[in-house]
């Protein structure tokens, strides 16, 4: 006569052990993951965080309260990305943009200071990091029912020719997840305006047919991504005069912040150009940490 088995006999099971224990390890990692909910009427930003349950959102504390005003000789710029906010704030057609070019221009903190300017009008920032491509649909999912407009905020962004992951985001960008989701738009930033780097070898398959040519593959593959932004945005190195106001500008701000009077005056202009110069770059990052510097430094004396 067979055995009849007995709840100890059961119990005893290892594969009923290892479900009781994987099912008691699994209430306790969601017992300390970390929630998805945010107060977006709190936060103006936040940061997408991956994890292993998929990710969650992170609040920033402080955003950085810079203004259109205070970025200089990128008008052009101001302007367009200006405009393509607003529509998208006001609930008008609106593009997914690509700002590339000279670092420290200004880049990201033309993004910022449009954040500060709608947010009254219930515009938000999430940054999403390039390992964090692939938990775009996740953030998709959790912001297209609410009552508020988001940017995704992608800064630096680059890819080398072996990174897979520029694939989610070329996916996404004109892909069916944001069909639905007219509350969000994708900003990102780059150095490089293809966002792939680009070898003379890529120009070996192309080919010249009846007088035309036409690029190769490869370089097809790389200009596709950076195609999916409905508008571009270049910003360019500052020429000397360019720099010297934008340390003028940032000088007095620093000196209003703590009530010293500084102006651009033949020694500063002198500092200024020689800490430029030992940096390699004159651009706007460039002159707002020489007005650190120099106001720190006048302060100390003081």
């Amino acid at each position: 006569m067979p055995k009849i088995k007995t709840e100890k006999t059961i119990s005893s099971n290892p594969v009923d052990k290892l479900v009781k224990v994987g099912l008691r390890l699994l209430t306790r990692v969601e017992q300390h993951a970390p929630q998805n909910e945010i107060d977006w009427s709190v936060h103006l930003a936040a940061v997408w965080r991956s994890d292993l349950l998929g990710g969650s959102f992170k609040p920033h504390e402080d955003v950085a309260p810079i203004k259109l005003n205070d970025l200089l000789w990128i008008e052009q710029q101001k302007q367009i990305l200006n405009q393509n906010t607003l529509q998208f704030v006001r609930g008008y057609p609106a593009n997914n943009v690509l700002l590339s070019g000279a670092r420290g221009t200004g880049k990201s903190s033309v993004i910022h200071a449009l954040l500060n300017k709608y947010s009254a009008e219930k515009l938000r920032l999430v940054e999403v990091d390039k390992q964090a491509l692939v938990g775009l649909p996740d953030i998709v999912d959790q912001l297209r029912a609410l009552n508020y407009r988001f940017i995704l905020f992608c800064d630096d962004m680059s890819f080398e020719s072996d990174d897979a992951s520029y694939k989610e985001l070329k996916s996404v960008l004109e892909g069916s997840v944001f069909t639905s989701s007219d509350n969000i738009l994708i900003y990102a930033t780059s150095n490089r305006r293809h966002l792939l780097p680009e070898y003379m070898s890529d120009n070996q398959d192309t080919k010249v047919q009846d007088g035309e040519l036409h690029p190769g593959e490869a370089i097809e593959e790389k200009v596709s991504l950076s195609d999916r932004f409905g508008v571009w945005v270049s910003f360019y190195p500052f020429r000397q005069e360019a720099y010297l106001d934008v340390v003028a500008h940032w000088l007095a701000h620093y000196g209003e912040q703590f009530d010293i009077a500084q102006e651009l005056d033949t020694e500063v202009r002198q500092a200024a150009l020689q800490w430029a110069l030992a940096r390699g770059v004159r651009n706007g990052r460039t002159a707002n940490y020489f007005a650190r510097h120099w106001v720190g430094q006048a302060l100390l004396k003081r």
